[in-house]
């Protein structure tokens, strides 16, 4: 019972680090970059003047969800690398932790 105790609060220690780690997505050859924390949040949002165009704003939406996307995906990874590390590779799907 030790065990699991400990091994929960050291879930709980990596989520806390992973809300400062952060990972960058790019769509459109980097014309649009989403920043994404560990806890799978936007963070920024940056978008580059020249892919902004009035009479293509359909392109540009799918450029943001893209990133976001990619983002997201790249958040996940790295939240299950470091819970891993904890859970010595099992994969116990815990909503929210992994």
């Amino acid at each position: 019972m030790k065990q699991a105790q400990k091994m929960q609060e050291q879930m709980m220690r990596v989520q806390e680090e992973l809300a400062t780690k952060t990972v960058d997505a790019t769509a459109g050859g980097g014309m649009v970059t989403a920043v994404v924390n560990g806890k799978f949040e936007v963070v920024s949002l940056k978008i580059e003047k020249e892919v902004v165009d009035p009479e293509d704003i359909e392109m540009l939406q799918d450029l943001i969800v893209a990133a976001v996307n990619e983002g997201i995906r790249k958040a996940q990874e790295m939240s299950a690398s470091e819970m891993s590390k904890i859970t010595g590779g099992l994969n116990m799907n815990i909503p929210g932790l992994t």
